[in-house]
């Protein structure tokens, strides 16, 4: 099957041990309306839309508290920010409907909401001030750098079971490494793993700020930090080799080139119906059991109410990934004629907030495909209507399998 593409990275010995001894008190464990909960009170929102604007007001003053430089702030082990979450659809079947797909499994674009919100509690644990019950940090969502499932389908009516910890820490970043494991004959099974990164930043989310360093205390912690750091350096280099900044290489360009003879059409009549042999840059065919790139889009427009704000007054990023994840699924289900499954989730980048009140325009793009696989990016734009200007916020790259196999996607212009 192709899911054997999935392998589900070593899971942190901290986890490990957990599992070793299955829950039976798994309702001892917070779940997620905890979670948000919690965000609220380590920042000092407020459930109402017009108190919340006084609220960050107050933040300002939390700037005495940030350090000055990060040697000041004390270290901290991979195992003091490790978190366990329960999401109780089996036991508590009144949350179900929230989670439901038409298909009778779990939205994948709520899991995305709450591995967002898993991955900042996660990171206000590695940074809590003992004698402060609110934090100066706004910790917000940089990229997704990856999420990897290993099971097609996610039950609706079995509890789930997410784990986390920091797992590498820059000057003013930390990379969070996510479990989520679902209960079956009474014992948890991976589903997926998912490597976020997040940035800090002062109370008013300007400038960026600095976090508890890291040490990691066992060989695997070290190994698991050593490839922090290696993600880290591969995300610089895959950003300069961008073809915005860089020429393609020599292989790419034999790839692009050899795409557009396949699509030159050799054979044009003439106007008294004889065959010409001239050939043109216009002159294009689509080969055989193919569609065209610009052929393979959806488009979708959202209008960005204070209920799905965030913590900080902003759209709240899992909002973002679900909305794009839907898309994108329909997008892909659309090209197939069939139902997707996603595989993979990759470079989700968030290179601006999105304010409330914004209208957020999403494309959806079949970007590359082969055999059932079909791979689509989403770009993500706010509309100003003020200035009348357009500005990108995320780009997002979903991978699907499809039931049967797909038609190529084949591009026609250059970009």
């Amino acid at each position: 099957s192709a899911y054997r593409l999935c392998t589900m990275r070593k899971l942190p010995s901290v986890l490990a041990r957990t599992l070793a001894s299955v829950t039976s008190g798994s309702s001892m464990l917070p779940d997620m309306s905890e979670v948000r909960s919690r965000l609220r009170d380590i920042v000092g929102a407020s459930t109402n839309w017009r108190d919340h604007v006084q609220a960050m007001q107050e933040r300002k003053a939390l700037h005495t508290l940030l350090a000055k430089r990060q040697e000041d702030l004390p270290p901290r082990r991979m195992k003091d920010s490790y978190l366990e979450v329960i999401l109780p659809l089996g036991s508590q079947p009144e949350i179900r409907e929230k989670y439901l797909n038409v298909h009778n499994s779990v939205r994948f674009g709520r899991i995305l909401e709450d591995l967002d919100s898993l991955g900042v509690l996660i990171c206000y644990t590695h940074t809590k001030q003992e004698m402060q019950p609110r934090s100066p940090l706004s910790i917000v969502t940089a990229l997704v750098d990856k999420i990897n499932l290993c099971k097609k389908i996610i039950y609706p009516d079995c509890d789930i079971k997410f784990t986390g910890n920091v797992s590498w820490v820059g000057r003013t970043s930390m990379e969070v490494k996510m479990h989520m494991l679902q209960l079956h004959d009474g014992d948890y099974s991976p589903v997926l793993d998912a490597t976020f990164v997040m940035v800090a930043r002062d109370p008013e989310n300007k400038r960026p700020a600095f976090v508890n360093p890291l040490v990691p205390e066992t060989p695997e912690e070290e190994e698991i930090f050593k490839q922090g750091e290696l993600n880290k350096l591969k995300r610089i280099d895959f950003s300069t080799a961008s073809l915005l900044k860089m020429a393609p290489t020599a292989e790419e360009r034999n790839i692009v080139h050899d795409i557009f003879l396949n699509t030159l059409d050799t054979r044009q009549e003439g106007e008294g119906g004889g065959v010409l042999k001239t050939v043109s840059f216009r002159s294009r065919k689509l080969p055989p059991n193919s569609v065209w790139m610009e052929d393979a889009k959806l488009k979708g427009l959202q209008i960005c109410h204070p209920q799905e704000r965030n913590i900080f007054n902003r759209i709240f990023g899992g909002f973002l990934m679900r909305k794009a994840f839907e898309l994108g699924w329909a997008t892909a289900c659309s090209y197939g004629g069939s139902r997707p499954f996603i595989v993979s989730v990759d470079d989700i980048m968030f290179q601006r907030p999105v304010e409330v009140g914004s209208l957020l325009l999403l494309s959806g793009q079949v970007c590359y495909t082969e055999k059932n696989y079909i791979q689509v990016r989403v770009h993500s734009e706010v509309y100003d209507a003020d200035t009348r200007e357009h500005h990108t916020t995320n780009i997002f790259h979903f991978t699907f399998i499809s039931e049967n196999e797909v038609p190529r996607v084949v591009p026609k212009t250059y970009g």
